[in-house]
């Protein structure tokens, strides 16, 4: 059991430090130091092993975290990574790139800070993976049945490797020239560096599964091909629409979407080359969007050399402490300050965008801003509040709608839903029979979490309409049955 008295002797909570801005804007390694074991140790040590452990349900993929921060807490790292393998693929992407819903829900947080659970997360991986307790786990047969999964991101490859150790034959394809999906190209080096998924695809080809890059599903093999080539399909192509700027002046030359400036970075900062890049070099920068993305871009133009950044939402700020209406153990709304945060730029609230001006040769030069107030019919301008600010480059990161209608989902001729996402049913399965889907394709746009605990999820009734049955564990709640069709 957990030490009874832990989160009385280390009431503090401790993370690690994050290199020296000074330093860390130099390149584009990740900004966290390594943090003292021992130290770590006691952190865990702060957990309660609650009778009920609300951090579960704050975890979409029902995380046992109790028992991992014991382990954890005693140093034993071979059954703390077992225990938490056992419900997360991939925890060395969750302890690098999830918000922590799970710390949330914490109830030693009701009276004192959460238990660092992400932290004690990341920690047991790391341990693994430094100790060799990260093995390939092949299937001991194969079930002469194959499956497609359609990108490979955080859904795809939980999906996939599930799969692949229930026997099935996976492929995955993915349309860029390396897998990882967002993970390669739309993360920065800065909060992941790609050594870290690289070592991951190595384990899950170790297993069998392949991937097949380079291929856009859609267009070099269609819909039907795919149906014909394989016994069941998995969709986790994410939801890629991005949300737009319907303003005047949209179509100056300067205005790009953060996911077609954040993969050239990310390209650039791995040593690759990339013609006509767009870089924030000497130039007035306006983000527009405050949520993770946008501080994904904030990070980059601070390490390209932008003159100044203004990251702009249209929100109100949020409050330091919970709002009574995000009560515990609720996920709140709170003013949060990310790595890029501390490093350089402007964060304005409750303003809006009115309009983009441009010069003489049809480029963005600045925006017309004005603040915003709720009212009765959504946001209202504050009159007499107009004001200018200069931008050469101007990235949208307002978030994303949902999948590509065209292309791959047109050609299945799968139903979408009112909020233009994959509809799908219990089991994951869309309209058409054989055809799943996970993660955001499905969800809409949401945490790396949740798109795990879908891949999981879609992987167990992928299983079900193969072979009848399945006992692949997913994060299907209040327990794990198996599931028959």
């Amino acid at each position: 059991m957990a030490d009874p008295r832990g989160f009385l002797t280390t009431q503090q909570r401790e993370l690690p430090g994050r290199r020296p801005v000074p330093v860390r804007i130099k390149d584009w390694r990740e900004v966290y130091e390594e943090q003292e074991l021992g130290q770590l140790q006691r952190q865990a040590g702060r957990c309660m092993d609650c009778g009920i452990p609300f951090c579960h349900s704050g975890c979409p993929l029902g995380n046992l975290i109790p028992e991992w921060n014991d382990l954890a807490r005693r140093g034993d790292w071979p059954d703390a990574i077992e225990r938490l393998h056992a419900t997360n693929n991939f925890p060395e992407f969750t302890g690098r790139l999830c918000p922590a819903p799970c710390e949330s829900a914490c109830v030693l947080g009701i009276s004192q800070p959460a238990v660092t659970i992400k932290q004690v997360e990341l920690t047991t991986i790391e341990q693994a993976f430094e100790h060799g307790g990260v093995d390939p786990l092949p299937p001991a047969r194969l079930t002469n049945k194959t499956v497609a999964v359609v990108g490979s991101g955080p859904a795809g490859l939980a999906a996939a490797q599930q799969l692949t150790r229930a026997g099935h034959t996976v492929a995955v394809y993915e349309r860029a020239d390396k897998p990882g999906g967002l993970l390669r190209y739309g993360i920065p080096e800065f909060k992941m560096e790609k050594s870290v998924l690289d070592r991951r695809l190595a384990q899950m080809t170790a297993e069998g599964t392949r991937f097949r890059c380079n291929r856009t599903v859609g267009e070099d093999i269609t819909g039907a091909q795919l149906r014909e080539r394989y016994d069941a399909v998995v969709l986790a192509v994410g939801a890629t629409v991005p949300r737009d700027l319907p303003v005047p002046g949209r179509e100056l030359s300067g205005i790009v979407q953060a996911m077609d400036y954040l993969p050239d970075a990310n390209r650039v900062a791995l040593g690759e080359s990339v013609q006509d890049q767009v870089v924030a070099t000497d130039k007035d920068v306006v983000i527009i969007g405050g949520g993770d993305t946008g501080a994904d871009c904030l990070g980059t133009a601070i390490r390209q050399g932008a003159r100044s950044i203004t990251q702009l939402e249209i929100m109100p700020r949020p409050g330091e402490e919970r709002a009574d209406g995000q009560p515990w153990p609720t996920y709140p709304m709170l003013f949060r300050v990310a790595s890029a945060h501390e490093e350089g730029g402007d964060r304005v609230y409750a303003t809006s965008t009115k309009e983009v001006l441009g010069d003489e040769d049809g480029a963005v030069r600045a925006l017309r801003l004005v603040e915003v107030r709720r009212g009765e019919n959504g946001f209202e301008e504050v009159e007499g509040s107009e004001r200018e600010i200069p931008a050469q480059l101007v990235l949208l990161a307002m978030g994303f709608l949902g999948p590509a209608p065209q292309g791959l989902v047109e050609q299945l001729g799968v139903e979408t839903d009112e909020r233009s996402t994959i509809a799908r049913d219990g089991s994951y399965m869309t309209s058409v029979p054989g055809v799943f889907v996970a993660g955001d394709a499905g969800r809409g746009q949401s945490l790396i979490v949740w798109a795990i605990a879908e891949g999981r999820s879609a992987a167990r009734g992928v299983d079900a309409f193969l072979t009848g049955a399945s006992t692949l564990p997913s994060p299907v709640r209040p327990t794990d049955r198996p599931l028959t069709v």
